[in-house]
């Protein structure tokens, strides 16, 4: 483990203060998870953005082509459908 000192204002150390203990953890462990959070969502975004750049517009709009012209079945009725299947009668003792 490495250690890193940090000046932070003390308005934004209290409500670090305040977090870490609503959610139960360390000051530490609270950062830590920032930390990791915030590299995790960069380091997608860059993935992302590097992958987006070896994509073709031509070929996205071929494969997009070979896909049927048709209304999706809406989501709620598909869902209804499902439940619906899915409910069995309660069992009276």
């Amino acid at each position: 483990m490495s250690n890193l000192s940090v000046q932070l204002p003390d308005s934004l150390y209290k409500s670090l203060q305040e977090l870490a203990k609503q959610d139960g953890i360390s000051i530490d462990q609270f950062v830590a998870t920032a930390v990791a959070e915030t590299i995790a969502a960069l380091t997608t975004e860059i993935y992302l953005g590097e992958l987006a750049q070896r994509g073709s517009r031509e070929k996205y709009d071929a494969v997009l082509a070979k896909v049927a012209d048709i209304e999706p079945e809406s989501y709620s009725n598909a869902w209804i459908k499902t439940v619906s299947k899915n409910i069995r009668s309660p069992v009276m003792c």
